[in-house]
């Protein structure tokens, strides 16, 4: 039925005639020697267990990894890979770097963080004395999120079976001036805890002459353009020393048409555009192809190997490797966490220490101070389960609850279908812990869902799923059922059906009960540990993929499993852009998800503090989950209502310098601003204070002589000048609140 729409696409779309184009000559990237500088033996082999990347012991194997000339994102390194006898990376403290002496756009960095993400500050030496600084930080080669990656990492005392990988990381050169130097960020492990960012190879990128493009990161995905079919992504540079504008691209290849070309209105000298390509697959399999990129005489082309067709998922890491954040995801920028269970009825631990919603796992610890309150408020005889009856959800109202999110300018919500405490909160046939059988004796998942299909359509639908319980007698996380903390005398595990294979019985079909029954557009695991994930997402993905009107779903890094759509970092942010799709969560408690009572309002977020890491988060290619912790009737506390709701405030008014933009490739921050890009409409500089008359940017933004700078909330063009390479702006008194959106109009 689909056929005639999309031949008349072809028609439309493909067959355009583009005007012819000669390629220029593209500088190649130059490798610098760091081999020098290295201080650690991170890459071991299975002969030679010698290796220490992270100072416990552990090591990446070279079995895995290239070694020698490397080409990652089409920017050529010298990667050391591992020798017995020698260091092969550099833990960054300050190093200086000589460079071959020459004009610059771009030091490329292959890197990768123990214990965390970390980064700093790195510093471009020029000639003349002068210097330019860049943020430059490396993914946790933990997450496996790098473009170099391996499926494991030696141990101390064997393997460890994690993927571990190396990511990439730039930093701007100022093309003008003869650079002769580079200094790394200081990462210092005695200073910062055992962070420290690790560097492994270099290469530079030389400034051409005139017009000159490069595409990088041709690829195919998965992924679902607007048109349906499938996307093919790349990156286009401008080597040269010359805006280039009106930049078409598109995708070649036997076996596949164009339906969406992309279009790059302008790029700066040393800017880039990451574009998105829809294309027609009129076969499977994996195919040579090419992406080209045109702009009047001049023109790009990157060779790459395209997988056509979007095949059923196998319940297999490489197959399930293949799935991505959708774009909605990546475009949306905001969501609402909820979490809500029989927590939510004590609700309460030390304010700012620790998680409320971890309240039956901090009864079980003498020297908690969750254990000494739950006695003298409770009793020593009163079980956790004996919350259920109070957990009523009785000003339970989820047309409001949606709403509200709408309100709050949030794009989707993950509401905790079930926490660490086993009880799940929709109608489960696998178990009788369940809010439909005990508690408020409703299908609570269900009346959301229902109230935002109707009341906000445009709102995903999200569901946390905790993988293991605590004290589930079948597999319980703690090492036992659920006992009396000051008797130890075994207690009720409320609704569970005994004899079953946790994973098998229980925990699978409950996620499969999620996926079928609900549809979620979000599956948010948690804790990871022992399951059967692969089967049960191949199984959702496929729901999703092969539904009449297809649909792009999403999953998150705790399933247990190597493979995920994003990373997910908690109550912290990365310090740097992770070009690998991440969210960050907290609460707006500072300490807690769940609803804490002792809690003070004055010790919630402000929304200057929501609305900086919202600003501050998505600069870095993160999503922001910003939790809420409704009380046991379903109640939203005031406090919560109301940062939410001024949070939508200014969104209202700045969300387009939010939603659809993407990370800005020469830097994220500088002090207290932030940048982001929304492709071929605007540039957007925000400032987390509030700036004086005048707002001074030292960075190279994309700017052309008759670009109109304004404050988004005032319509009037501001002045703006160039000064000693500095962007410099007139800003209006007594203007904006909270974060200042300086946009950048592209003409």
């Amino acid at each position: 039925m689909r056929k005639p729409f999309i031949v008349a696409l072809l028609a439309s779309l493909v067959l355009t005639p583009v005007p012819a184009a000669s390629a220029a000559e593209a500088p190649a990237p130059v490798t610098v020697p760091i081999g020098h500088l290295f201080d650690n033996d991170g890459i071991d082999t299975a002969s030679d267990r010698t290796g220490d990347f992270d100072g416990s012991g552990y090591a990446f194997p070279a079995e895995a990894l290239p070694s020698g000339q490397v080409t990652v994102d089409g920017v050529p390194y010298a990667f050391p890979g591992n020798s017995q006898t020698k260091n092969n990376n550099v833990v960054a403290m300050g190093q200086r770097v000589d460079l071959p002496r020459g004009h610059y756009l771009t030091a490329h960095l292959l890197v990768a963080s123990s214990y965390g993400a970390a980064g700093g500050t790195a510093t471009v030496h020029y000639a003349d004395g002068s210097s330019t600084t860049g943020a430059v930080s490396g993914p946790d080669w933990y997450s496996g999120s790098g473009p170099i990656s391996a499926p494991f990492r030696y141990s101390p005392g064997g393997t460890d079976q994690h993927p571990v990988s190396i990511g990439t990381a730039q930093v701007w050169a100022d093309p003008r001036k003869e650079a002769v130097g580079v200094t790394l960020p200081v990462t210092n492990p005695a200073v910062e805890g055992k962070s420290s960012l690790h560097v492994f190879a270099l290469s530079v990128q030389p400034a051409g002459k005139g017009q000159v493009l490069a595409v990088r990161g041709a690829r195919s995905t998965n992924k679902l353009p607007r048109l349906g079919g499938q996307t093919v992504e790349a990156t286009v540079v401008n080597l040269g020393d010359q805006w280039v504008s009106n930049i078409w691209v598109r995708a070649e290849g036997l076996g596949l048409s164009t339906l969406q070309p992309a279009l790059v209105k302008r790029l700066a000298p040393g800017e880039e555009a990451r574009v998105r390509i829809g294309i027609h697959a009129y076969r499977t399999g994996t195919f040579d192809g090419k992406v080209v990129a045109v702009a009047g005489h001049v023109s790009a082309a990157q060779k790459a190997r395209f997988t056509l067709g979007v095949a059923d998922y196998q319940a297999t890491d490489a197959s399930l490797g293949a799935h991505e954040s959708p774009y909605w995801f990546d475009d949306a920028k905001f969501g609402i966490f909820v979490h809500w269970g029989l927590y939510s009825v004590p609700a309460w631990s030390p304010p700012g220490e620790q998680y409320a919603e971890w309240y039956w796992q901090w009864m079980q610890d003498p020297n908690n101070a969750v254990n000494p309150y739950h006695a003298a408020t409770y009793g020593k005889d009163f079980s956790y389960d004996q919350f259920i009856p109070r957990f009523t959800a009785s000003k339970f109202d989820p047309r409001e609850w949606v709403r509200l999110f709408e309100e709050a300018g949030a794009k989707y919500y993950v509401l905790t279908s079930k926490h660490h405490e086993g009880f799940a909160l929709w109608d489960s046939k696998v178990s009788g812990r369940d809010s439909v059988d005990l508690g408020p004796r409703r299908d609570l998942v269900k009346e959301l869902f229902d109230a935002s299909r109707k009341y906000t359509p445009s709102l995903k639908n999200g569901l946390y799923f905790s993988m293991p319980e605590w004290f589930n007698p079948d597999n319980p996380w703690s090492g036992h059922g659920p006992r009396n903390p000051w008797t130890g005398a075994p207690e009720p595990y409320t609704g569970y059906q005994a004899g079953r294979d946790f994973v098998r019985d229980y925990q699978a079909p409950q996620m499969t009960e999620l996926v079928d029954g609900y549809d979620p557009d979000v599956i948010w695991c948690d804790i990871g540990g022992a399951n059967d994930s692969r089967r049960v997402l191949a199984d959702y993905f496929n729901r999703a993929k092969n539904r009449a009107v297809p649909k792009d779903v999403t999953v998150d890094d705790r399933c247990g499993i190597p493979t995920h759509d994003y990373t997910t970092p908690e109550y912290a942010t990365y310090p740097n852009t992770v070009v690998k799709k991440w969210e960050a969560s907290r609460g707006l408690d500072p300490r807690s998800y769940g609803w804490n009572r002792a809690t003070p309002d004055s010790m919630y977020m402000t929304a200057d503090e929501v609305i900086d890491t919202l600003v501050d988060t998505t600069s870095k290619n993160g999503n922001f989950l910003l939790d809420i912790g409704p009380r046991a009737d379903g109640s939203i506390p005031e406090i919560m209502q109301q940062r939410l709701r001024e949070t939508g405030a200014w969104l209202r008014t700045n969300g387009e310098s939010i939603y659809g933009t993407t990370y800005w490739s020469r830097m994220a921050q500088q002090g207290p601003l932030r940048f982001a890009i929304k492709p071929n409409e605007a540039f957007y500089i925000t400032s987390l204070v509030q700036p004086g008359p005048q707002l001074v940017v030292d960075a190279p933004v994309p700017l052309k002589d008759g670009d109109k700078i304004t404050l988004l909330g005032h319509d009037k063009p501001l002045n703006w000048a160039r000064s000693g390479g500095k962007l410099v702006v007139d800003v209006p008194p007594g203007a904006g609140q909270h974060a200042w959106v300086f946009k950048v109009a592209l003409s």
